[in-house]
């Protein structure tokens, strides 16, 4: 009896292991998921599925339908059709109505034979596709695991801020970021529109210092940066885009400090007391310059601007002169209700700590980033009446390459220590209702110094999958770091997606060819850190610029331009390695690049390596800026050089 009692019990502890077994886990997707139920089993998609849109809702969701319907094809293969209809068996089911939240972002997600998903808002269902693509590439392909979710944000506020005032931009690469931030349910894209460099760099010449503002304006013909700027047009369509993928652009036209591209066009404007990059408070000129600056964007029907908030700056002025400050804030409170005529909203950074007067600054929906506590205190905000966004310097400023601030986000103490709620030594509730939300930033305080768009990338891709689920999920984040961190790799930055140029879950040989000749195409448009780039050249007489390969966004020379030696470009920056490529001699190239450095090797021996150098500006020693020259590797096209390539290689770390 007691043997059986045994057998008996032992079974049934087997059993219950089993069933526990088949429930399946929270799946792993970025920002975490609030709440899941597991249930056993997996669905499999195949082609009889079907994404239907609930037919009352058709309006609002067939978008969102067709955007998931082409996301499937590109992660699975799987060409799924999106129709209007009611729900049926083999369908991903889209609709509205009441679910377990009220949060206007909130959705659920019902795996079973089918998927359902249900949302407050469409917002929500949107949201829920995101998690949905994700569940594709973490759980296996085609398969998504049963069971039930409801999800929503901690924070209503989950942004990144850019500068592009000190380092251009494309529009292709901010519109990718759009695409990109929606992947990861961030939903506000900073622009920070203008600013400069420092005048240490530039002979402490004003005039000389670098300093730009990125968008066309015809109020002012010429104001737009040379360098670099956009149409409006292009900037409407890019806010088009951002809204069609749950994301609000934030415009920012930063006043009145940081402002030397402004007094560069009309020096009349410029602070002779502060400097050239700070604005004369105390002239009439100024104001009316940026009052009709600032309506040439938000005036009319279609305004320029479309989102709910401008950002209209504010920070690091002076405060040593008591009528200053108090020209400080009536400069503040004037911009803010000069944007609200419009009907917008203004953002602001915190300053009014470091401003502290007795002119009076507009509270009532005004949106202040509290980036650090010295400039406005944030438990006086709040008491003032201010909402604010946590943007804490110490904690979430990238500077690349600066030697300050972050070069990297520490991203596990974010991840284990830091929700919106901690502002710099400052600590408050969980979802404090002044506490909209959070961000983070890149700042390109050393313009000029050889970063690419690619080298600010792979610095925000870690932070912005680190500060999406912060700002989601807030401090309930149920996985450890170290899981988060290993998993985190099996996701895309979105369907379609590859910045970083990586080939996700790959080391080793990932791509060869036995013979290349000009006008070639590879199947691989670029490599990404690390790798190894090698094959065998033979080359005729070429002139300089003669090219090896290209894509859209760097270029590889047989011959520099400038020198005849073997050279890349991209950003507008151009590096020569010290080493010319003989006429009619078999030679074996070898490139290596990771984030610090690009070297290159010749038949098996070391040339040289470019890596960080460092330029000092003065004699003392204190101005110092580096230059990085850094390749993510172009393979796109193989240019038309005299000339033939065999044996290429790419090798992936």
């Amino acid at each position: 009896m007691l043997k059986k009692l045994l057998t008996i019990v032992v079974a049934t502890f087997s059993f219950g292991q089993l069933v526990s077994a088949q429930t399946n886990a929270k799946p792993f997707v970025i920002p975490e998921l609030q709440e899941w139920k597991g249930a056993k089993g997996s669905l499999e998609l195949t082609p009889k599925h079907q994404i239907v849109v609930d037919s009352r809702y058709s309006t609002e969701l067939m978008p969102i339908a067709e955007q998931l319907a082409t996301d499937i094809t590109i992660l699975t293969g799987l060409e799924l059709d999106a129709k209007s209809g009611t729900s049926s068996k083999n369908c991903i089911f889209l609709t509205l109505g009441k679910i377990k939240t009220d949060n206007i972002e909130g959705y659920s997600i019902n795996i079973s034979k089918s998927v359902k998903v249900t949302a407050n808002e469409p917002i929500g269902v949107l949201w829920a596709t995101k998690s949905i693509l994700q569940m594709l590439e973490t759980h296996g392909k085609n398969s998504l695991p049963k069971g039930a979710i409801v999800d929503f944000p901690s924070y209503p506020v989950r942004g990144f801020m850019l500068d592009v005032g000190r380092k251009f931009f494309t529009m292709d690469f901010l519109e990718d970021y759009v695409k990109y931030m929606s992947y990861y349910k961030m939903n506000t894209f900073h622009v920070h529109l203008s600013d400069n460099a420092f005048k240490q760099y530039y002979e402490n010449d004003w005039m000389k210092t670098e300093a730009a503002f990125r968008l066309e304006s015809t109020t002012y013909p010429g104001l737009a940066a040379k360098s670099g700027h956009y149409t409006k047009e292009e900037f409407v369509n890019l806010q088009k885009l951002a809204e069609a993928n749950g994301v609000v652009v934030v415009p920012e036209i930063d006043i009145p400090a940081h402002t030397l591209a402004f007094a560069q066009y009309c020096p009349e404007i410029g602070s002779k007391e502060y400097g050239m990059d700070h604005l004369d408070l105390f002239n009439p000129k100024t104001y009316e310059f940026f009052d009709a600056l600032f309506k040439e964007y938000l005036d009319g029907e279609n305004p320029i601007f479309r989102g709910e908030y401008v950002h209209i700056g504010t920070d690091e002025y002076s405060n040593k002169d008591k009528k200053v400050v108090e020209q400080f804030r009536h400069f503040t409170d004037h911009y803010i209700k000069e944007v609200e005529k419009y009907g917008k909203k203004a953002g602001i950074w915190g300053a009014l700590t470091h401003a502290k007067g007795d002119t009076p600054v507009k509270v009532e929906d005004v949106l202040m980033d509290a980036w650090y506590n010295g400039y406005a205190d944030p438990k006086e905000m709040i008491a003032q009446g201010y909402d604010l966004v946590s943007i804490p310097d110490g904690l979430v400023y990238i500077v690349p390459a600066a030697g300050y601030y972050y070069d990297y986000l520490n991203c596990e103490h974010l991840y284990n220590k830091w929700t919106p709620a901690v502002i710099g030594s400052q600590i408050f509730e969980e979802n404090h209702p002044q506490i909209k939300g959070g961000k983070f930033a890149v700042w390109n305080d050393h313009a000029g110094n050889g970063i690419s768009e690619k080298d600010v990338h792979h610095r925000v891709h870690p932070a912005m999958q680190t500060i999406s689920t912060k700002t989601w999920k807030g401090k309930n984040v149920t996985v450890p770091y170290a899981e988060f961190n290993k998993k985190r790799e099996l996701l895309s930055e979105a369907p379609g997606l590859n910045i970083n140029a990586r080939i996700k879950g790959k080391t080793g040989v990932v791509y060869h060819r036995d013979t290349l000749r000009s006008g070639d195409t590879n199947k691989l448009p670029e490599i990404g850190y690390g790798y190894a780039v090698e094959f065998k050249l033979t080359a005729k007489d070429n002139v300089n610029g003669a090219l090896l390969f290209s894509s859209d966004n760097a270029k590889f020379y047989l011959r520099s331009p400038k020198t005849g030696q073997l050279a890349f470009s991209r950003d507008g920056y151009l590096n020569c390695f010290n080493y010319t490529v003989p006429n009619d001699q078999q030679v074996t190239i070898k490139v290596t690049g990771n984030n610090e450095s690009t070297s290159l090797y010749v038949n098996g021996s070391f040339v040289e390596k470019l890596g960080k150098k460092i330029y000092n500006y003065d004699q003392t020693g204190k101005n110092k800026k580096a230059y990085i020259q850094t390749l993510v590797f172009p393979l796109e096209k193989v240019e038309k050089f005299k000339g033939v390539i065999t044996n290429l290689r790419v090798t992936q770390y």
